[in-house]
């Protein structure tokens, strides 16, 4: 190519081409994101809009509440439970003061149970 059709632009003929590739590189499908799991262990309420947004960003979050008074664990389960319902996610008990928070698009199978059956 030479220095004047670089600067004047690709000839009618590679432009058709380059307008093909584009369409093509648009129209490919996504690939997915991959996602992870967060451990939180918080120990205010403060910290669930950290643990919120790592969920809205498409992770399993796994959240013990242990560290927590009776009145916080609550409110942290409530606040988790709008972000989760506004993502379509779920929310489970998994154990004493132990929840699961995932997204949508993240399929959890499998039952923890309580007690011995």
């Amino acid at each position: 190519m030479a220095l004047i059709d670089f600067l004047t632009g690709p000839a009618e003929e590679e432009n058709e081409e380059y307008t093909e590739e584009t369409k093509t590189a648009v129209s490919a499908p996504q690939t997915a994101v991959s996602s992870s799991i967060g451990l939180f262990e918080p120990q205010a309420f403060d910290e669930a809009t950290a643990i919120a947004e790592y969920v809205k960003k498409g992770n399993v979050v796994t959240v013990n509440l242990h560290r927590l008074s009776k009145e916080y664990s609550q409110r942290t389960i409530d606040f988790l439970t709008g972000v989760v319902y506004a993502l379509d996610g779920r929310i489970e008990k998994i154990g004493h003061n132990l929840i699961l928070c995932s997204p949508a698009n993240v399929r959890v199978s499998g039952r923890i149970t309580m007690s011995a059956e």
